[in-house]
């Protein structure tokens, strides 16, 4: 769609405020909303957005970062292509920006330019990514100041007709929702957790990926709200309930729509391409997971044999490795051929999180460097000669650490850029010291609702 495009459909769908949308260093959703009369000029020019906006941590604090103060103005710039009508409230849309200074190019601090750049060096190299993230939430009811799990004391089993029945119109409804968007939706179920859910939807290059990561967050909230409820994909909302994921799914392919992941006649139809493109994840894992799983509260979800992996390992259809190379589907091997990263969950920014795991695994192409031997069982039951030949590395079991492991990256702290790497890890420690100091209720009360 051109501008053109956008203002005509706005008009035609009755559309009043549109919502220039973005996501900051801590995974929020932030928007300012343009009146339709308004939206020709703005989809050009951009809507004005101060600096410092992009220092604000999860707790809405301004945290002091030379070159983000509150002095001077970026352009929140809509992607035209990401303009949707919203369901869930009348009269609404929203559109996904980038943030450009008044040269039209990246501040320095854009998480959606980032991954641009990322997809440009695959671009260089001749692949590009397919992804999707699959999501699980809770759905809860608040008395008194405490969010509930929607369905206790009559929680359904795990994917069960009976957790369908409970929950059939609000799944239509979501459903619909994604799908009148634009978004394919391949699965609904009812998950583990008293309240909990998940849906998985399709595939598609990685920057619609990340812009689906942010519309699915925005809809499965609003819908949920339409409903009585508030929709929380917080990593880990209730300590006693298993945690909530957003499983990245990816593949990589040539300008021709040849799966490079895929080989046949390779072992188990991985290619060597895709061990390197393994094997770069699994060496900077220990960093990562600074921006895949960066809340305080994700490490309550990262556990040993909690399906949510807590190591290095990497394997074919293990639940507990942190790259699960996930078997084909019969007479479609190479084009459902594809990798599930699964230490990663929906408090990251998508855009920093999908762009440093093509940052890592380009490192391993570029390196050819091979991810040891694949995990045949739980890495928590592995000798230690098992978990060398594996190269099995313990995660980092706290925020505080993974953002130390990030600052000692050279690599993959250098692709961040210097302002959004300053940026980012100030943010993040400033949000780490609060949260330690503090008690368990504070924390699961400022992760409920944010993301």
């Amino acid at each position: 769609m051109n501008i053109s495009d956008v203002v005509a459909a706005a008009r035609e769908a009755g559309v009043k405020l549109i919502r220039f949308e973005y996501c900051d260093v801590s995974g929020v959703a932030r928007a300012k909303s343009v009146h339709v009369s308004q939206l020709e000029h703005k989809l050009l020019e951009g809507v004005s957005l101060s600096r410092a906006q992009m220092s604000l941590n999860l707790l809405d604090k301004l945290i002091h970062i030379e070159g983000m103060e509150p002095v001077g103005e970026i352009r929140l710039v809509p992607d035209p292509a990401t303009f949707t009508v919203l369901p869930w409230v009348p009269a609404s849309a929203s559109v996904l920006c980038d943030q450009f200074d008044h040269d039209r190019l990246d501040w320095g601090a854009c998480p959606r330019s980032y991954l641009k750049a990322m997809i440009a060096r695959a671009d260089a190299l001749g692949f590009r990514v397919q992804a999707s993230f699959e999501n699980e939430y809770y759905l809860a009811t608040e008395k008194d100041g405490e969010f509930l799990p929607f369905d206790v004391p009559t929680h359904a089993p795990v994917t069960s007709s009976i957790g369908h029945d409970l929950n059939a119109s609000l799944m239509v409804d979501s459903v619909d929702a994604l799908v009148a968007q634009g978004i394919s939706v391949e699965q609904s179920i009812n998950e583990y957790g008293a309240g909990q859910h998940e849906i998985s939807i399709r595939h598609s290059d990685a920057l619609r990926a990340a812009d689906n990561q942010m519309k699915f967050r925005d809809t499965i909230r609003g819908v949920a709200l339409n409903h009585g409820l508030y929709a929380s994909f917080a990593p880990k909302p209730y300590p006693d309930q298993i945690g909530s994921g957003a499983h990245l799914h990816f593949s990589l392919w040539d300008a021709d729509g040849k799966s490079l992941l895929y080989e046949k006649g390779a072992e188990r139809g991985l290619s060597k391409l895709g061990r390197h493109f393994i094997a770069g994840v699994v060496e900077h894992l220990p960093a990562l997971v600074a921006l895949t799983v960066p809340s305080y509260n994700s490490y309550r979800r990262l556990q040993p044999s909690a399906w949510a992996s807590a190591t290095t390992a990497w394997g074919f259809d293990n639940k507990e490795a942190a790259l699960r190379v996930c078997s084909p589907f019969f007479q479609r091997e190479e084009q459902s051929y594809n990798v599930e990263f699964k230490a990663s969950d929906a408090s990251a920014n998508p855009y920093l999180s999908l762009g440093a795991i093509i940052a890592c695994g380009i490192d391993g192409i570029e390196r050819e460097l091979e991810p040891g031997e694949p995990t045949e069982h739980d890495p928590a039951r592995l000798t230690v000669e098992e978990r060398e030949r594996g190269n099995v590395r313990e995660l980092p079991t706290s925020m505080g650490e993974a953002l130390t492991h990030l600052e000692a990256d050279s690599f993959l702290l250098g692709t961040l850029g210097d302002l959004l790497s300053r940026c980012y890890l100030a943010v993040r420690r400033s949000e780490n010291e609060t949260f330690a100091a503090e008690d368990l209720e504070f924390e699961l009360r400022n992760h409920f609702y944010k993301f």
